[in-house]
């Protein structure tokens, strides 16, 4: 069996969700494996030749291998401007390679007439894979992988849509090289599209079958393997990655206690749109299979891809660290409000919490469903900022409970409590297709295409995205306490090396 990540989506960790699928073949003996095109697609494009010989890019191209390696070493976030030149200048490099329409960075790839929302345009993109910028590299190293790998089936990963055009490029090319081969495709985006469209019906002719949710049943009973009882909560394997190459300080790590979220209950949020189930994986084998990842593979940074992690996650991890430093998402409970619980949790080596603070309006909070109020939030955030450890928070604007008075309560909490932050994401909501608000609400599509898992809606306060857009840009982001949060998010690679990077003025932690 063949698996693939294919570009584009950030290049510095092994993809965790093949990790997986690697892992539960890996523990039941089914040779397979593994490319991670995401990182060397990316990597390829860089060091080819282009036609472009403007300032910036000799000097991108030149000094590719340099920059590289002074990304991958631990001087790599010891100096933030640095840092940050080093990475544009590898952006640049790849970008370099884009025509066709296509446009490519090291986080996403798009094209100026299509769109990964049509399904005719990736069947498009599917029957011309020699049009995609990536083909120079991905078809030599398909024909190989091919040739050399035992069984008849190769697995697509696709998580994003900056993926998804050269995933069916990939499988396209496949299709016509191979066309005995039977082609499987699973991921984030996949299974989003399957809780709401048939996709058998669309690419019938392209893929054999799509898998949503977890893949290692799957992939076992492709390989002609009965899964047993321990399927699911097979440790992920990284020995066919290739973990000197991805762009990051050090080895980024990623491990998952769980797949769906514990709390499930927020209006807007997709796992609970698509109905998608929360399995833990037991604690003591939690602790097993970290120790054993950490002594084997030495990482900088353990990234656990919990949608949340539990409070009982957390209290494991504070009597039982995991070796390595750590981060990941937590939600605002009472236990991170507890001054003693989160210097234990900065004891074990948690480097940094990315926390969904969503807004500073207690109204806004209460008709989301979060289960927390603004109280709760800033004692989290102080209990967490005196244990220092670093918080990634995350707000959310133009919700449709949201008003703009309520947009100015969220500015005034998060320059108020901008020493209790470190880096800040901001993100404009959009409507899932399947969401509870759906119904009530007047919408329109969004994107245009039938994969589209957005709509659009006519806010009733009025509150549109045109104005939300203004505030955030003329009022948010300029306010003297939030822009030195905002400058010191890393560019292109933000939450996954702010870990690096949790020091209050961007220094190395």
């Amino acid at each position: 069996m063949l698996l693939v990540h294919p570009p584009a989506s950030r290049p510095c960790e092994p993809p965790p969700g093949l990790a997986r699928l690697s892992g539960a073949l890996t523990a039941r003996g089914v040779a397979h494996e593994v490319i991670d095109a995401n990182i060397e697609g990316p990597l390829h494009l860089a060091g080819s030749t282009c036609k472009r010989r403007d300032t910036w890019t000799v000097r991108a191209k030149k000094n590719l291998e340099r920059n590289l390696s002074f990304l991958r070493s631990p001087e790599g976030c010891r100096t933030f401007d640095r840092y940050s030149r080093a990475v544009r200048d590898v952006e640049r490099a790849v970008a370099a390679a884009s025509g066709g329409g296509f446009r490519i960075s090291l986080a996403d790839m798009t094209q100026e007439t299509l769109s990964p929302l049509r399904s005719t345009d990736l069947l498009l993109a599917a029957e011309h894979p020699d049009g995609n910028p990536f083909c120079e590299y991905f078809a030599p190293r398909l024909r190989e992988a091919i040739a050399r790998a035992s069984g008849d089936v190769a697995g697509f990963s696709i998580n994003y849509l900056g993926q998804a055009f050269t995933a069916f490029a990939m499988m396209g090319f496949l299709r016509r090289e191979f066309p005995r081969l039977r082609i499987v495709a699973g991921g984030g985006l996949i299974t989003s599209w399957m809780s709401r469209i048939d996709l058998g019906a669309r690419f019938s002719g392209l893929v054999n079958r799509f898998v949503a949710g977890p893949g290692e049943v799957a992939v076992l009973g492709l390989s002609g393997v009965e899964p047993d009882g321990e399927t699911r909560h097979a440790a992920p394997a990284y020995d066919r990655f290739p973990l000197e190459d991805y762009v990051a300080p050090g080895l980024i790590l990623a491990y998952a206690t769980s797949t769906g979220c514990f709390w499930g209950r927020c209006r807007f949020c997709p796992e609970r749109a698509e109905e998608n189930a929360y399995t833990p994986v037991p604690l003591d084998l939690v602790k097993d299979q970290l120790r054993g990842l950490v002594s084997r593979h030495v990482p900088a940074v353990v990234h656990f891809t919990d949608n949340a992690l539990p409070a009982a996650v957390l209290r494991h991890l504070s009597k039982e660290p995991p070796g390595a430093p750590w981060y990941g998402f937590a939600r605002v409970t009472e236990e991170l409000a507890d001054p003693g619980f989160c210097r234990l949790l900065a004891a074990s080596g948690c480097a940094m919490l990315k926390l969904g603070l969503e807004s500073g309006s207690d109204r806004v909070l209460d008709a989301m469903q979060k289960g927390f109020d603004t109280a709760l939030s800033l004692r989290v955030l102080k209990a967490l900022r005196d244990a220092g450890v670093p918080v990634y928070a995350y707000l959310l604007f133009g919700t449709p409970y949201e008003t703009e008075e309520d947009a100015d309560r969220t500015l005034k909490f998060a320059a108020e409590h901008s020493d209790c932050i470190s880096f800040l994401n901001l993100a404009v909501f959009n409507l899932p297709t399947k969401s509870p608000d759906a119904d009530r609400l007047k919408t329109r599509q969004f994107y245009g295409g039938d994969l589209s898992l957005y709509l659009d809606f006519e806010h009733p306060g009025g509150w549109d995205r045109r104005r939300i857009k203004v505030f955030l840009d003329r009022r948010f982001r300029r306010h003297t306490a939030i822009a030195p949060i905002l400058r010191r998010d890393p560019p292109i690679f933000t939450s996954n090396h702010a870990a690096f990077f949790g020091g209050r003025d961007g220094e190395a932690t």
